[in-house]
């Protein structure tokens, strides 16, 4: 029963954590990076499809990413999906090539995507601490109706705890790894 509930907190936990690598790829660093394009949907014969279903995606240097159409008319489409996301990207295409050179960041530019990283990963503390305390509700639940006892409902909120300080742990070090990476230059 308990043990249920940690295995639930835990696989609930990294789902969060998931989310947080997700929310961080979009972040553009000054690098070149094909996930930067993981939100970017092109219209594809009247349904809107993830770009990476429709191209091959590339990084040509340090500062170029490619974007290989696999079918020639859907070269425009896939032009036009890149302008309109809010990365900020100006695409140029040579035949069915589609360069897209990613611009330096200014120090103000990276301070503001610095900000938005930590905003992300204070969302994924709040989520996790939240998964916590619905755990430890039904934990409580469980004591009240007399399925554990009190000794085991201490055990099993230190467990818990240990588990919610292994994953905000976790949020901390990506953040670490995502702010060095906006800030480097």
């Amino acid at each position: 029963m308990i043990e249920d509930l940690k295995k639930d907190a835990n696989q609930r936990m990294q789902k969060t954590l998931t989310a947080l690598t997700v929310s961080l790829n979009k972040i553009r660093t000054g690098r070149a990076h094909p996930s930067i394009l993981d939100g970017i949907r092109v219209d594809y014969y009247g349904s809107a499809t993830p770009l990476s279903q429709v191209a091959a995606i590339n990084v040509e240097d340090a500062r170029t990413l490619s974007v290989t159409p696999w079918e020639k008319p859907m070269v425009p489409e896939v032009e036009k999906a890149i302008i309109k996301s809010d990365l900020g990207l100006n695409p140029s295409t040579a035949g069915t090539v589609i360069r897209i050179p990613m611009p330096m960041l200014t120090e103000e530019t990276r301070k503001g995507y610095t900000k938005q990283a930590k905003k992300e990963a204070e969302n994924s503390r709040v989520s996790i601490r939240n998964i916590r305390r619905d755990v430890l509700a039904d934990v409580k639940d469980l004591l009240k109706e007399k399925e554990i006892s009190e000794d085991q409902e201490r055990k099993a909120q230190d467990d818990i705890q240990k588990i919610t300080d292994r994953n905000i742990e976790e949020v901390e070090k990506a953040l670490a790894v995502k702010e060095k990476d906006l800030m480097e230059i």
